[in-house]
Order: structure tokens, then sequence, then C-alpha cells
């Protein structure tokens, strides 16, 4: 018998979309606590702000980088 992955067995289209939906709220919930200290070590010396722009380049710049973590683990670069 042979073998079938999940995408084979049928109508499992939506298990497959959870799973990367909760790819993607891990990375944005980690994204958003590494800004948020990022934030927090920036404004400690002196008197420096953290603008709207760089929280929002941040957050992207550790998105990305989750993204290709996420794609080198799921990609099956093995």
């Amino acid at each position: 018998m042979k073998i079938l992955t999940i995408l084979e067995t049928g109508n499992l289209m939506g298990l497959v979309i959870m799973i990367i939906g909760a790819i993607i709220l891990a990375a944005l919930f980690f994204s958003l606590i590494v800004t948020v200290v990022t934030k927090i070590i920036y404004e400690r010396k002196g008197d420096r702000k953290f603008t709207k722009k760089q929280f929002i380049q941040t957050m992207l710049i550790c998105l990305l980088i989750c993204g290709l973590i996420s794609g080198y683990i799921c990609g099956g670069n093995f």
C-alpha cells in the first residue's frame, strides 16, 4: 500500500489553512515581542525616540526573517 501525504488524502484544505494561519500568527507574535524589546533597548539610552516608522520597519524585517526561517524549515531542504 502506498503512503499518502496529507494533501493526497483529500478534503483537508481546512487543516492546511489552519496550520499556515498558526505559523503566520506565531511569526506576528514573535515579531511584535522582538520589536517591543528593541524599542525598550533603543529608548533606554538618552532622549532618543523610537518612531512609528522605525517600529513598522523593525517589525517587517523581523517578519521577513521569520518567513525565511519558516520557508527553510518547511521547504524540505534536508
